[in-house]
Formats: C-alpha cells, structure tokens, sequence
C-alpha cells in the first residue's frame, strides 16, 4: 500500500503533525495546540483545538510533513530536539494522523500562522482567507483532553505514558 493508501478504491488521506510540550513546576507537564481557524470553530472551545498537523502527499515522508505543516501552521521553527513516536490513529472521517512528542518551548505571542482560503458564506460565490490556527496556547494534559478534538485525545494518553511519574491516562 503507499503512503496515501487505499479504503474502498478511495485514496486514504494522511495527516502529521508534532505535540510540543514542557515540564512546568507543580500541575506538571503542558501541551501545545491550536485553536483552529476559520468561521466554524470561531464560538467553539471544547473540540476546537488540535495539535499542529496537517496533509501530506505519498512523496513525502510523514515526518518531514509533520516539520513542515508546524511551521505552515504557526510561523515558527519547530524547536530543536528528539522527536518522540506517537504513533498513528485514524480519525472518524478515514484520515490516519501520525504524531510526535517533542519537549520543547515557544513563545504564543510570536505564533504567525497560516491561512487557507474558502467560500464563505457558502453558495455564496465570496472566497475568503482564514488563518489556519487563530491563536495557540499551551494547556496542562487534563485541560488539552478536554479541550483538543476528540479524535485526537490518544495522543495526550500515549504521551503521558512515555513521561516518567506517570499512571497512563489522561482524565477525561
């Protein structure tokens, strides 16, 4: 099978992307994400906000996409240090979503992300530009779990098992 894959004769797409984190003192580690952009996430906050990821083609590699699509999505470097395994889910729409810790900081004020563009209002003939992210900050992994888009939730367990101390679940 390549990259893209095949479900039903329909190519499956296949998304990466990179979960920063940092110790802090005290409640313990925090993650990264994004809220994200465009007018229909724009009142929503619980499920509105996903780690930095985003599609890639069978000619790229999932992790170089990952690097890529961080900095599409917020203007910044990723920060430098070694990229931890995630692994793999697949999200309710078919698309399988590779992903990767790193420990690392950056500053929110600095994030730039971004934009796509879109028609909107729909059937509205109008196309408009969103950004990709409209804000990212970081959260403690109790408050990502309840935040982050459900489909993606795995990754704060599979995270909080790979850091020391841990009990293995995010509480939900």
């Amino acid at each position: 099978m390549t990259a893209a894959g095949k479900a039903g004769g329909k190519a499956v797409k296949r998304s990466a992307g990179i979960l920063l984190f940092r110790g802090t003192p005290g409640p313990g580690p925090e993650v990264l994400l994004g809220h994200m952009g465009g007018p229909f996430w724009a009142s929503k906050d619980a499920g509105g906000w996903t780690i930095p990821k985003g599609e890639y083609e069978p000619d790229e590699t999932a992790e170089a996409a990952a690097r890529r699509e961080f900095l599409e999505e917020l203007g910044l470097p990723v920060p430098d240090g070694e990229l931890l395994p995630l692994g793999e889910t697949t999200q309710p729409n078919g698309k399988i979503v590779t992903i990767w810790a790193l420990e690392g900081d950056l500053d929110t004020a600095l994030v730039v992300p971004g934009t796509f563009t879109m028609e909107w209002p729909r059937g509205s003939g109008n196309v408009r530009e969103f950004p990709e992210v409209d804000r990212a900050e970081w959260f403690p992994l109790d408050v990502a779990a309840d935040r982050i888009m459900p489909a993606q939730r795995t990754f704060l367990d599979r995270l909080r098992r790979l850091l020391p101390g841990d009990d293995g679940a995010v509480a939900t």
